[in-house]
């Protein structure tokens, strides 16, 4: 009969998550590990099959973590607005659970469209608001939700880094910058390149 598992997958992946939340992905060690539950790495491999196994439902409660800094984004700003903001605050205040979610290198790379299939029901949502509150078809919408996530992945990953510290109304500021940007090359009759080229002309 295989040992009684001394904690349960949901206790190990929430000290897994403190543990990585404070000291980064590469601390996510068993010996680590064991020691956040005040146990050796035993009772962790009760549970499950190994480190990398561990990994998946750490990132999984990581970009939990990161839904509920968007469901308290203040309530005034538009609702597409709060995604943004919550991503922000969620680099300011979560920077090793940001970089691991968003910063960590890729075994492959590819499109947007992968990773949109990996932000998930948050990347859906932010989408089906956009074509809620502006009018928007779901391909353009997409096109907005895709430069603006660009943009604020940019912003965010100065700020988990410390390269850059910004205010959180400099930090609004830039948000409606770049979705006014992104909102009027999307939905403008002519690509982007011919109307500046035309600029450029005069």
């Amino acid at each position: 009969m295989p040992p009684k598992p001394k904690f349960t997958k949901e206790e190990i992946t929430q000290a897994a998550l403190e543990l990585v939340s404070e000291k980064g992905m590469a601390s996510l060690t068993a010996r680590d590990l064991g020691a956040r539950l005040g146990s050796s790495a035993r009772p962790v491999f009760t549970v499950f099959q190994s480190m990398e196994e561990v990994q998946r439902p750490v990132r999984d409660a990581a970009m939990e973590r990161l839904r509920g800094f968007i469901a308290t984004a203040p309530e005034n700003l538009p609702p597409f607005k709060r995604v943004g903001i919550g991503m922000l605050g969620f680099a300011v205040r979560e920077p090793k659970l940001y970089q691991l979610l968003f910063m960590t290198e890729c075994d492959t790379a590819g499109g947007f469209d992968g990773l949109f299939e990996r932000l998930g029901i948050m990347a859906l949502d932010a989408v089906k608001l956009l074509q809620e509150e502006y009018g928007l078809s779901e391909p353009i919408a997409r096109t907005v939700f895709e430069q603006t996530w660009i943009y604020t992945f940019g912003v965010g990953a100065l700020c988990a880094t410390r390269t850059a510290v910004f205010s959180e109304a400099e930090m609004s500021q830039m948000l409606s910058t770049a979705f006014a940007g992104a909102l009027f090359t999307a939905t403008f009759d002519a690509p982007l390149d011919r109307f500046v080229q035309s600029k450029l002309k005069k």
